[in-house]
């Protein structure tokens, strides 16, 4: 059981053809291990840097603002902010 603040996610939108998700990370907090059940974009609001908790072992993310990257379905990991600052971002899953 983890002991990090858990990340807030605030659903802006929610239809037949998108949900789209500000998640905002406060130093330290993470999402929780999840799988991603469709293609997203992700587009950063923040810089700063996340720490990717995958099946394979630990990664390192930078998040550059404004600087947006995809990822497929079925992506299974849980997303910790290493940064000693609050960051953020839109993340848009493609139905």
């Amino acid at each position: 059981m983890s002991t990090r603040p858990q990340a807030v996610p605030t659903k802006q939108i929610d239809n037949e053809r998108v949900i789209v998700t500000e998640w905002r990370f406060a130093p330290g907090a993470e999402t929780g291990w999840h799988t991603h059940g469709h293609d997203y974009v992700v587009v950063p609001i923040a810089n700063g840097l996340l720490h990717l908790e995958t099946p394979e072992g630990l990664k390192e993310f930078p998040l550059k603002l404004g600087q947006s990257y995809t990822r497929g379905a079925g992506v299974h990991h849980n997303v910790i902010n290493a940064s000693a600052h609050e960051v953020a971002f839109i993340e848009i899953e493609v139905r």
